[in-house]
Order: C-alpha cells, then sequence, then structure tokens
C-alpha cells in the first residue's frame, strides 16, 4: 500500500501525492471510488510539461487468462485522458467519446506507463489520444473526448 500525503491546493482537495514507494511524487485523484478501488493509478507532471501515467501490475487486475482485464485497461486510459487534460481542465468534466484498440497483452508485475497528447481544446470539449505501453511494448491505443460541465445545484428535500 502506498502512503498518501495531501497537496495543499484548496480548489483539489481530492489531489494526492505518494510520498514513498515506486510512485514517490507522483499524484493520484480519489475522489472516484471505482479508480481508487481497481487502482492505484498515477500521474506526474514532466519537466517538459507533459503528463506520465502509470500503474504497476497486480493480481486483481488480471483476467482469468492472467493478462491484464480489458476493462482495467480502459479505464486507466480515462484515468489517463483527464491527467492529459490537466492543463485545458479547470472545472468538472465528463467523457463523452472513448475509442480503443487493444494491442498486446501485460502481466502481473508489469509496469504500465500511459503518454497522450491534447489533439484540441474547444470552449466545451478536449479532444485526446494517448497510448499505453510496457518497457517500450505497445499495448493500448486510445483516443477520447472530455466535456466540460457546469455543476447544477443540488436538489434540496422539502422540509
Amino acid at each position: 500500500m502506498h502512503e498518501l500525503t495531501k497537496v495543499t491546493p484548496s480548489r483539489r482537495p481530492d489531489l494526492h501525492v505518494a510520498t514513498e514507494g515506486e510512485f514517490s511524487g507522483w499524484r493520484t485523484w480519489i475522489r472516484d471510488s471505482f479508480e481508487s478501488h481497481i487502482g492505484p493509478f498515477w500521474h506526474k507532471i514532466e519537466d517538459d510539461g507533459s503528463i506520465r501515467c502509470a500503474f504497476r501490475v497486480e493480481k486483481k487486475h488480471l483476467n482469468g487468462s492472467g493478462n491484464v482485464h480489458g476493462g482495467c485497461f480502459m479505464a486507466f486510459a480515462d484515468y489517463c485522458l483527464f491527467a492529459i487534460a490537466t492543463h485545458e481542465l479547470d472545472g468538472p468534466a465528463v467523457t463523452t467519446n472513448f475509442a480503443c484498440d487493444f494491442l498486446d497483452a501485460a502481466r502481473e508485475g508489469e509496469l504500465v506507463e500511459c503518454t497522450g497528447e491534447v489533439s484540441r481544446a474547444g470552449g466545451s470539449l478536449i479532444f485526446l489520444r494517448g497510448k499505453l505501453s510496457s518497457a517500450d511494448r505497445p499495448l493500448f491505443t486510445f483516443s477520447g473526448t472530455i466535456k466540460r460541465v457546469k455543476r447544477k445545484p443540488a436538489l434540496q428535500a422539502n422540509a
């Protein structure tokens, strides 16, 4: 288990950073129960401003054949969409489109990494693409669209 410490910016109280272990200095979000359950997934901002994401394959990520479950790759890639869009996002957003290609399998113990880019960022839509790999072996490619959304006020119960 990785020990986490809160990052101080008040606009992102859900952003945490590892303080020890393999991913020391890497960030993760804890707002998404599903991602927290199947992860941990990590990201960091490189010196050139690009984003790199990663996770270490554990037994819980495997399918019955001993390879990373396709749904795990897809969930990680969705996490990566938001990490890659870090410089473009200033509020809540949702995935509106996602497409992928499975190229190769990954097995327990491997480090799966993601690199990607924002293809275009408009007023409400952000278009992205990325690639998952392990030791320079391409595993999975994806593209997706994120839509910036405005939070609706919470419904209040009648007293």
